[in-house]
């Protein structure tokens, strides 16, 4: 028990003492309590009340400063003595000052009248407290730790819902592709003899009269592309997963989006070798546009060759952001821009063919084509797994977490597609 305390609860005892000797003298006599008496006792029932408060307040500021003490103790902020000095409450630090209780003194029934007029000395105050300082009260304000976790961003993802999705049971995947196609329509006469053909040193000649129809041919191949594997994973421990309730979801989401990302590239730029797919850019038979005079014209050339060689009508131009920006800036010789400029809204077309953004085309390089001719096949979508079955990770407990998809892609007609050269 505090000193504090022991002389507040010698205080309140000696009080009530008088209260109760009062009280007990006039039960005693049989008569009520005299005008001094009633005073008297008034007085020190209000200075006991008063002094009970004062003990209850006291075991509170105590029951403060050894919490501070304990976590002082634990984060070595300060001794005992520096912590009792910084935690004591001001109102503690005026009333057991010298100062305070000379002037109580001046009053010797121990509390103040109503009328009372009430001067002290000047009180020193030696420790300020401050929020701004780790060794004052600072040293208890514990930051406020928000659930946003802000990330660098991503690129937007865009090809995948441009080329057609399907998906495939097995670990390779054909197609029939047109390689070759003779078109020997023509129109055909009468048959005026009915004579057979003949042959003539070694070789099958059709009479001119026998009406005999021209033959046209077709000419196919059969394409394999594998199905193949794009992944990532990470190691973090089990306590980490345990005590952070959002890092896992985080984990997943980030994993997910890394291997998409990859994707895209497999399917723009993927080279073929090794375990990469062949992406669009780097398929065999896809037609090419030099520069020429300007971007608006080499697109325009693409679409020709894309409408009378490829046979289809694109659907997509995709281009690199610096690119399709070159575009929108584009002004007349009047400062106009063309595309109607900061204002303009809906989809950015060339030549009527939407254009499509990525980051993933190379810039000063535009591909054009039937998007729908380019096939993506999933085997299995990106799945996210945790094992701890990895190296000795069980007995380190650390989990590694994977994500993978397996996919197989192909171009089912090169010719539908053109690379663009947008440089001079």
């Amino acid at each position: 028990m505090s000193a504090r305390i022991t002389l507040l609860k010698e205080r309140a005892e000696a009080h009530s003492k008088t209260a109760r000797e009062i009280a007990q003298k006039a039960a005693d006599e049989g008569r009520e309590m005299t005008d001094d008496e009633r005073h008297t006792y008034n007085g020190s029932m209000t200075i006991l009340t008063e002094t009970l408060d004062g003990i209850k307040a006291v075991k509170a500021d105590e029951q403060i400063i050894a919490q501070a003490k304990d976590f002082a103790d634990s984060v070595g902020v300060a001794p005992d003595k520096d912590i009792k000095a910084r935690i004591r409450s001001l109102g503690l630090s005026v009333v057991d000052s010298t100062e305070f209780k000379s002037m109580l003194n001046s009053f010797p029934e121990g509390r103040i009248p109503a009328q009372g007029r009430v001067q002290t000395a000047p009180i020193a105050v030696k420790a300020l407290f401050t929020g701004a300082s780790s060794t004052s009260a600072g040293a208890f304000v514990v930051n406020e730790r928000t659930d946003i976790v802000e990330l660098l961003g991503r690129k937007p993802l865009t090809i995948r819902n441009l080329v057609s999705n399907r998906r495939t049971l097995s670990d390779a995947v054909e197609f029939v592709q047109e390689t070759s196609h003779t078109n020997a329509a023509a129109v055909v006469p009468e048959a005026t003899s009915s004579a057979g053909p003949t042959v003539v040193s070694g070789a099958l000649v059709f009479n001119a009269n026998g009406g005999y129809k021209p033959e046209g041919s077709w000419a196919f191949a059969v394409v394999t592309t594998n199905v193949k594997t794009i992944a990532e994973w990470v190691p973090v421990t089990k306590r980490a997963l345990a005590d952070v309730a959002q890092l896992e979801g985080l984990i997943n989401d980030q994993l997910s989006d890394d291997v998409a990302e990859a994707e895209e590239g497999q399917i723009l730029n993927g080279d073929g070798s090794g375990e990469n797919l062949t992406g669009i850019n780097a398929t065999s038979g896809i037609q090419t546009q030099a520069f020429s005079t300007d971007l608006f014209e080499t697109v325009r050339k693409g679409v020709t060759k894309l409408r009378t060689v490829g046979r289809v009508n694109p659907t997509a131009l995709v281009l690199n952001p610096a690119d399709a920006e070159a575009i929108d800036l584009t002004k007349d010789d009047q400062s106009r821009y063309y595309y109607g400029g900061p204002q303009a809204i809906g989809q950015r077309t060339l030549w009527g063919v939407p254009v499509v953004e990525s980051e993933t085309q190379a810039a000063g390089t535009g591909l054009m084509g039937d998007f729908s001719k380019a096939v993506l096949w999933d085997r299995e979508q990106t799945t996210v797994t945790m094992t701890d079955s990895h190296a000795d990770f069980f007995v380190r407990n650390l989990v590694a977490i994977l994500a993978e998809e397996r996919l197989a892609f192909g171009v089912t007609r090169p010719t539908a597609f053109v690379s663009l050269d947008l440089t001079a």
